[in-house]
């Protein structure tokens, strides 16, 4: 059994940071990627950023810029550091694991909202 589990949202405002970190666990044979995605009130889930084994990443267009994916792969760990935070960013946060299977795990999601 594969578990996600993210820290780090939050209550931030507008301009500031955050930093998201997903930790996994169980057995994971090997790991081909890791990803941030959100879910804002109201809308589907959608990619902000992801790293895969090679190291690439991969942002959406809306982050790019302001957001950074990085991964421990000792820990297992995913981060995802969130700069000049906009209100637009408010969502539930969730941690995306794909496993060398091609097999996919979801964190329980981790809240961040951008207010003054």
């Amino acid at each position: 059994q594969v578990q996600l589990v993210e820290s780090g949202g939050g209550l931030v405002q507008p301009g500031g940071s955050l930093r998201l970190s997903c930790a996994a666990s169980g057995s994971i044979a090997g790991i081909n990627g890791m990803g941030w995605y959100r879910q804002a009130p109201g809308k589907q889930r959608e990619l902000v950023a992801q790293i895969v084994s090679s190291g690439n990443t991969n942002y959406s267009d809306s982050v790019k810029g302001r957001f950074t994916i990085s991964r421990d792969n000792a820990k297992k760990t995913v981060y995802l550091q969130m700069n000049s935070l906009k209100p637009e960013d408010t969502a539930v946060y969730y941690c995306r694991l794909i496993t060398a299977w091609r097999v996919g795990y979801w964190g329980q999601g981790t809240q961040v909202t951008v207010s003054s």
